[in-house]
């Protein structure tokens, strides 16, 4: 499929990478692609970023038919570019779709067109460490339909933003605090799909959190309130007995790209991974038998998140003191490392642009 190119008329001042904070800024131009049921998807174009021109009954303003991704791109030492398991984050996409009744992309021309987009905006790809260009794929129902079935026809795009850490603490632990009166996805539901109503849901409780001092959620199950699920932007991890433990995918919990690459890394480094079912009264036990020596998020836009505090009900649970544990750093080092091209990658999970 060709793209089509509009060069923007009016470039933006690009921000210092010193001043970058996150998903605030965007580049020049963004991909735009196109579907109805007779042309499929078409009308692949790169053009300058901009708003859209939506009617107010566009379908997916009424019942929230879109999904997204997240990844990022990073540059290297020598100055090249690449992608940080592109491909997987696409394939989850598609996962997404079929969820959401939405017609699915093929993977390899999607990603030549990234690359593209990338190539165009190369200039705003930030070369700091802790710094990188996120990617932000998605794709809306655009329908102008006051009915609920799903659309006919989808608009998807791709943006970027040159960020710095999600976190305002950075590589510092976070507090997160545990709700047993909310729930973000149920057996049965769309938890393991990156859709838009799944965050939606999460806001309330995440206000909540953050008036009493907490910098995110930790969802349990929804049907008993007893099983750790996931943060709100993270999968979540500890360390039991020197064995890292995270919630088994159970289809509630987000299949994190970064939650699969903090498994095989663990692996590699010889450290054991458990996956299972773990409940919070576990949780609360293991930390007074002083079994549990470490608790960390992952995700695309952390990396890897150390968790100092976690309040549960009446109790709060400080771990390692409240500062960053080994595995976590170690974690944290190897990835990023592979990520800025500073090591070798064992795991093909780069790709140049």
């Amino acid at each position: 499929m060709k793209v089509s190119f509009t060069s923007t008329q009016t470039p933006k001042t690009k921000p210092e990478d010193s001043q970058l904070s996150f998903g605030t800024q965007f580049t020049d131009h963004m991909f735009l692609m196109d579907y109805n049921r007779e042309k499929g998807w078409h009308d692949s174009r790169i053009v300058p970023y901009g708003n859209f021109s939506l009617p107010p009954s566009t379908t997916v303003l009424h019942y929230g038919q879109a999904i997204f991704e997240g990844l990022k791109a990073y540059r290297c030492p020598d100055d090249t570019i690449q992608l940080f398991r592109a491909r997987d984050n696409f394939n989850r996409f598609n996962r997404s779709a079929k969820r959401m009744c939405i017609p699915e992309i093929d993977t390899d021309t999607v990603l030549e067109h990234l690359k593209d987009l990338i190539r165009t905006d190369r200039e705003w790809v930030p070369s700091s460490r802790g710094t990188s260009l996120y990617i932000r794929p998605a794709i809306i129902a655009t329908d102008p339909y006051l009915g609920i079935r799903a659309s006919h026809t989808y608009r998807f795009f791709i943006i970027l933003s040159p960020v710095g850490a999600y976190y305002p603490e950075g590589f510092n632990p976070v507090k997160i605090w545990v709700t047993s009166d909310y729930v973000r996805a149920v057996p049965g539901g769309v938890g393991e799909a990156k859709t838009a109503g799944n965050y939606a849901a999460s806001l309330y409780a995440s206000e909540e959190a953050q008036r009493e001092g907490y910098t995110q959620v930790l969802w349990l199950d929804g049907k008993e309130h007893r099983y750790v699920e996931e943060v709100g932007s993270m999968n979540i991890f500890f360390v039991i007995n020197n064995t890292i433990v995270t919630p088994a995918l159970n289809g509630s919990i987000l299949s994190g790209i970064t939650r699969d690459t903090v498994i095989q890394m663990a692996k590699k480094q010889g450290i054991a991974v458990s996956e299972k079912r773990i409940s919070m009264n576990e949780i609360c036990d293991a930390h007074e038998k002083g079994w549990l020596s470490e608790a960390f998020g992952s995700g695309t836009a952390a990396v890897i998140s150390p968790v100092g505090t976690i309040r549960y009900e009446d109790r709060v649970l400080t771990i390692q003191k409240g500062t960053a544990g080994p595995v976590a750093s170690m974690l944290f080092d190897e990835i990023t490392a592979i990520q800025y091209g500073e090591k070798k990658d064992p795991f093909q999970w780069t790709e140049k642009i």
